[in-house]
């Protein structure tokens, strides 16, 4: 399960298949079990990314080697890098290709357009013209260079676009114009997931299944290993908490501050595989949603009450209220209630505090 987003009021999923004949596909999440497939947008095995932008459910495609995973390789060898935007049902509009790239491993919104960064897995996929691409309409693709390393994943902090890395724990910061190195992630090859966190930027890594926190000119602060893990995958903030999901037995870690991470469990329990993979998250009615690779199930936590409107606020000043109401929480926006959390009984939470109450400044940023 390779990207998980939350577009007007659904979760959408986006898979890798197996079959030869197989292509990736989007699903969209019709509660309970129920999944509705929203189609394949391309022909090869991967959507590798997807994300919202002026109002639209974008994906990238993406040709993926399961042998990273330790997985047999899919017989459907096509390649992908191409991005496109979702029209309903299971009609997809082709906003074209990133150069001679095989795949879109990351989109991200930035400075009112969108970017996808081109990617490619392994060495015998190269020459091909790795870096940063910004949307132009149409199907029309500007390159935007790179950093000197391949730009796998990528994340928006504090007016800057930054990217992670597949070599050897580089990382990098884009100003929209020109990219500017930064110090190398300690004991890291490889990185995978950018979360803010209390105004900081975190960053998932491999092999040693840590996560380090980006302190600027100070460089990186580590956060923690989380358990005896690999790899950290995706990450997101929920209820207050940061979670991250792993490699290879696929858990999911809540992070209780300075380098100490609780399980909240396993996700996938394939047998006879060698790696299991906590791959992506997103928030939605409320809950931590988690895919997860091979088993290609979702699961979801909730963890105290939590209340979420599970669509893009409209341009501009917004009045936004939370409330708290015969034992449930209530979300407000311009006056009307958009979003009510499930019922829960209001003695079982002790919500007296000595901290003052911070708007802007929260566990986000």
């Amino acid at each position: 399960m390779w990207a998980l987003a939350v577009h007007e009021g659904h979760l959408y999923a986006a898979t890798f298949e197996t079959g030869g004949d197989e292509a990736g596909h989007v699903y969209r999440y019709d509660g309970s079990t129920r999944w509705a497939d929203c189609g394949s947008p391309d022909t090869c095995n991967s959507v590798g990314s997807l994300a919202v932008h002026d109002g639209k459910l974008y994906a990238g495609s993406l040709q993926y080697s399961a042998g990273g995973s330790a997985l047999p390789e899919s017989p459907n060898q096509r390649p992908g890098g191409k991005v496109f935007r979702y029209e309903g049902g299971t009609r997809w509009a082709d906003c074209g290709k990133l150069g001679d790239v095989p795949g879109v491993a990351g989109l991200a919104v930035f400075r009112g357009k969108l970017y996808a960064a081109g990617h490619f897995q392994r060495p015998t996929q190269q020459p091909c013209q790795k870096g940063l691409y910004r949307y132009e309409g149409g199907t029309s693709w500007t390159y935007c260079g790179h950093p000197g390393h391949r730009v796998p994943h990528v994340g928006v902090y504090k007016g800057s676009l930054y990217a992670t890395s597949y070599d050897g724990g580089q990382f990098a910061r884009y100003d929209g114009e020109r990219w500017q190195p930064l110090p190398p992630i300690p004991d890291t090859t490889q990185s995978y997931s950018i979360a803010i966190h209390r105004g900081r930027m975190h960053v998932g890594t491999w092999p040693n299944g840590s996560v380090f926190r980006y302190d600027g000119e100070s460089g990186w602060t580590p956060c923690g290993r989380l358990g005896d893990e690999k790899e950290v995958m995706g990450m997101a903030v929920y209820n207050g908490r940061l979670y991250a999901g792993t490699l290879p037995l696929a858990a999911v870690f809540r992070y209780d501050g300075g380098t100490t991470w609780t399980s909240t469990g396993r996700l996938d329990t394939t047998p006879d595989v060698t790696y299991r993979r906590a791959w992506s998250m997103a928030v939605y009615q409320g809950k931590l949603f988690c895919g997860t690779l091979p088993s290609g199930r979702v699961l979801s936590l909730e963890a105290g009450r939590c209340v979420s409107w599970d669509r893009e606020l409209a341009p501009g000043w917004r009045h936004v209220a939370a409330v708290k109401a015969d034992g449930r929480l209530e979300l407000y926006v311009d006056g009307k209630r958009v979003a009510t959390s499930s019922a829960f009984e209001p003695t079982d939470y002790d919500l007296t505090t000595d901290q003052p109450l911070r708007i802007g400044f929260g566990e986000h940023d």
